[in-house]
């Protein structure tokens, strides 16, 4: 037990992002950790999209593959992770249980210091608050903490429950484009949000943010 406890520690201290914590609302986040992922392969909904451009290993069914990308995405964003191009993973945490993920990204991010989001949550977890507070958390990291001027996100036009988080917080429409979705093209909504408008909103008062301090040199700041 004392050798483990120390590897932990060791482990966190190599990689202080496993400290952050950011809460609004009825959701707390942290950094996803290797040992989320067999839960989280097991929770994913159904109707959560994966990068359609990933390639599908064919000695594996849909359901493998799935579980596949949950384990390979997370490998990816920990292994090439630098402070001009990184994706932030953050396991969301309702009533005590985890309950989905909220993504945060960045490329170039010190020039063109613009994020984009993704994210999924259980169906039991849905129409309680907790999409919207989770945006609104990695909002508040990007906006309050390291200097973000905008935010994008992008969502099929028919999803509306992504489409209405994003707006309800402020996000303005900005323009569509046509994705192979890898069963079809489809039609995607770009949405866009800026400091100025966050927090003219008056958002920054809900988000809190613990442990960033040592987590600064990662985003370059």
């Amino acid at each position: 037990m004392l050798v483990t406890a120390i590897i932990v520690a060791m482990t966190h201290s190599a990689w202080p992002l496993f400290h952050l914590r950011i809460r609004c609302g009825p959701a707390e986040l942290r950094s996803v950790k290797e040992s989320d992922l067999p839960l989280l392969a097991s929770i994913q909904p159904d109707d959560y999209e994966h990068n359609p451009r990933a390639e599908m290993l064919p000695g594996l069914d849909l359901a493998q593959n799935r579980d596949r990308l949950v384990y390979q995405d997370y490998w990816r964003a920990m292994g090439t992770w630098s402070p001009s191009s990184w994706t932030l993973q953050l396991a969301v945490e309702h009533s005590g249980a985890i309950v989905g993920v909220q993504s945060l990204e960045a490329e170039d991010f010190p020039t063109l210091r613009t994020v984009d989001s993704g994210s999924w949550l259980i169906a039991s977890a849905r129409g309680r608050g907790v999409g919207v507070a989770m945006r609104k958390a990695v909002l508040g990291l990007a906006f309050d903490h390291l200097e973000a001027v905008a935010a994008i996100s992008s969502a099929r036009r028919d999803n509306a429950a992504s489409l209405g988080v994003s707006r309800s917080i402020g996000y303005t429409d900005n323009g569509l484009s046509l994705n192979d979705s890898g069963s079809g093209v489809v039609e995607l909504q770009h949405m866009r949000l800026t400091n100025q408008q966050w927090r003219a909103a008056g958002h920054s008062s809900e988000v809190i943010v613990n442990g960033l301090t040592p987590c600064l040199p990662w985003f370059g700041r």
